[in-house]
């Protein structure tokens, strides 16, 4: 969905050093976060109550939780859908 207003993250639970090489290797080019970085009070799945990996949130432009899974394809549509609403606002 390049060039529409949609934003892809990632939060990973690798070593530092195991997730710097997915990045490379696998071509990643959306950001991606670790999850428990040295000095993190709390890690990203602590706070967003992520219970296994992969799990996907779809947020919208209000920030509002409109999937929450590990259907990429569910994901994916409800995303599209999103995007396909702010461009007809």
């Amino acid at each position: 969905m390049k060039d529409q207003p949609f934003a892809l993250i990632g939060v990973n639970s690798d070593e530092l050093e195991t997730a710097k090489k997915a990045v490379a290797s696998n071509k990643l080019n959306w950001r991606s976060f670790q999850n428990s970085p040295a000095g993190a009070e709390a890690s990203i799945s602590s706070e967003w109550f992520v219970t296994g990996w992969p799990t996907i949130v779809v947020l919208d432009a209000e920030m509002r939780i409109r999937y929450r899974g590990h259907n990429g394809e569910a994901a994916t549509k409800i995303a599209k859908e999103l995007v396909a609403q702010t461009a007809n606002e």
